[in-house]
């Protein structure tokens, strides 16, 4: 397998990682992704409700939903079957 992810990775990357508020800048830094590209990924995470957009004052954060608990799930138990591992990601 190669050392590029796929867009399924990456899309469960950010539901993970966003399970506590996140900025947009913690979450493109954490998961290795430009700006423009970070912002898309979100966009539609975001329309399929498995983001929220979280405002506080002027600080905004982004958090998973519970929608998304069943992506994650479903997401690690086939990446579990296909590769006998778990997905790799150190928060």
């Amino acid at each position: 397998m190669s050392g590029r992810r796929t867009v399924y990775e990456i899309y469960w990357e950010i539901l993970v990682y966003c399970k506590t508020p996140r900025s947009f800048t913690a979450i493109i830094n954490r998961c290795d992704l430009n700006s423009k590209t970070g912002q898309e990924y979100l966009e539609f995470l975001v329309a399929k409700r498995y983001i929220a957009l979280v405002k506080e004052g002027e600080k905004s954060s982004y958090q998973s939903t519970p929608v998304a608990a069943e992506y994650i799930v479903l997401f690690s138990s086939l990446y579990q079957k296909l590769f006998d591992a778990s997905p790799e990601f150190k928060l």
